[in-house]
């Protein structure tokens, strides 16, 4: 009896090995697509293997890691996650070529495998595998490795992969969101800093209450923050590296100061300021600390927001009657109003693609999220009701998170304040659940590798 392998067998591998070699050349021939141009998208079923580990150990992880993979795919309400209790087979070798009729049984569309190693260094390393069951071909894999500590963001990245190979857009899983965790009576509420990751795992408090914090907003170019606090009474506007927890006093500025937000290349905060009792737009650079006024009129200007390609600004202002937007050059110039319906508009802010700015709308005594042309036209209302406010998109342009007011019925049942994300479409709107109320919320950029 040989050690060796006999001609069948050996046969049957070659055989094999055409077939994976076949499959994974046919990448540039994939057509299975999500169209997301269409408002209301029928979710794609796909079937998530629990990821195979070579111990008790990795395969709990590989377990762990393919949860977050289905979650996060069934929060954008694009895919439909295949219950596993329906597979036909379970797949344990990275390199095997799936039985695809099994999975056509079941109605999956596309399939995803893959494995978890434990490397000598003791980081972790995954695999996997993304199929197009109907027409049996290969569409996209890597391998990925991290600290075992980390494995929820193997899970977020396998998940964008997934989304950008099926959409055609980038993901947004492997996100933060920071915001003001809320708590305490309304006259006596304490507002600290927080950051989860988008999906509301792995919570954490940035401040420990002592001082009022307010606006958080994300460098659209690292994981640093910019927010405004009260201390001993007094407006500061701070920098904050997340990673790192290194924090510095960007200015102290002896009137009221609102919303600091990051120019697109982190150099420059935009920011608004008020000199006796008139607020307007400042700018300053952040390596020489040099501030310049943008803008300088009567009425109460705020709320700046960098378009994604710095050259200009959107802001609000109440210099026509009613609050309503606007848009100007990066040096202050050419100021003027795109927003011309009814009721009160407010907190505008840049898409990521740049070719439109969302905001809050006040009318009718309800208040509304929606988006519009950087010029003003076309706006659409995403959702409305008692008070939603405060939208910020996240990195790929796709999706908002903003946070609702819930009205309570008595004192046992005060009013809520939740975070919510909602698709640009206006459909598939979702609370992102965090341990307390929660206002003000942030979306981060895609978080680097080696993070």
């Amino acid at each position: 009896m040989s050690g060796g392998l006999g001609l069948s067998a050996l046969s049957k591998k070659i055989g094999a090995i055409i077939l994976m070699v076949f499959a994974m050349t046919s990448l540039a021939r994939a057509e299975l697509v999500i169209d997301i141009t269409q408002g209301n998208v029928k979710p794609l079923p796909i079937a998530i293997s629990d990821f195979a580990g070579q111990s008790e150990t990795t395969n709990i992880i590989g377990q762990r890691i393919a949860d977050v993979v289905r979650a996060d795919l069934e929060r954008s309400g694009l895919f439909k996650i295949i219950s596993k209790n329906a597979f036909l087979q379970q797949i344990s070798d990275i390199q095997a070529i799936p039985v695809f009729s099994n999975w056509r049984k079941i109605s999956a569309q596309a399939l995803t495998n893959g494995i978890v190693t434990s490397l000598p260094d003791g980081r972790l390393e995954i695999q996997f595998r993304l199929w197009d069951v109907v027409s049996e071909q290969y569409l996209v894999g890597h391998k990925l490795s991290t600290q075992p500590t980390n494995w929820r963001r193997l899970g977020h990245k396998v998940a964008d992969y997934i989304y950008e190979r099926l959409t055609g857009e980038s993901g947004y899983f492997d996100t933060r969101v920071v915001y003001v965790s809320e708590s305490g009576p309304a006259n006596r509420r304490v507002k600290r800093l927080a950051i989860m990751d988008q999906d509301g795992a792995r919570h954490q408090f940035l401040t420990d209450g002592s001082n009022l914090v307010l606006t958080p907003r994300f460098s659209p170019s690292q994981q640093v923050i910019t927010y405004l606090s009260y201390f001993n009474n007094r407006p500061r506007v701070y920098l904050l590296d997340i990673d790192t927890g290194q924090q510095e006093v960007l200015g102290e500025f002896p009137g009221m100061t609102f919303a600091p937000r990051f120019s697109p290349s982190g150099n420059q905060v935009v920011m608004s300021m008020a000199d006796n009792g008139n607020s307007d737009i400042y700018i300053m650079d952040l390596r020489t600390r040099a501030v310049k006024r943008l803008t300088k009129h009567p009425g109460i200007d705020t709320a700046p927001s960098f378009s994604p390609d710095g050259s200009q600004i959107t802001f609000e202002s109440d210099r026509g009657g009613r609050q309503q937007l606007y848009v100007m050059n990066v040096d202050g110039s050419n100021q003027k109003r795109i927003s011309f319906g009814r009721g009160n508009y407010g907190t505008p802010v840049w898409s990521p693609r740049g070719d439109l700015i969302a905001f809050t709308k006040l009318t009718g005594g309800k208040f509304s999220i929606g988006v519009m042309r950087t010029n003003g036209s076309q706006e659409r209302i995403l959702t409305e009701g008692f008070h939603n406010e405060g939208p910020s998109w996240a990195p790929n342009g796709r999706v908002l998170v903003f946070f609702r007011q819930i009205p309570g019925k008595n004192e046992k049942d005060p009013d809520k304040v939740r975070l919510w994300s909602i698709d640009l479409t206006g459909y598939n709107e979702r609370e992102i659940i965090s341990p307390r109320d929660g206002s003000d919320p942030a979306w981060s950029p895609l978080i680097p590798d080696g993070r």
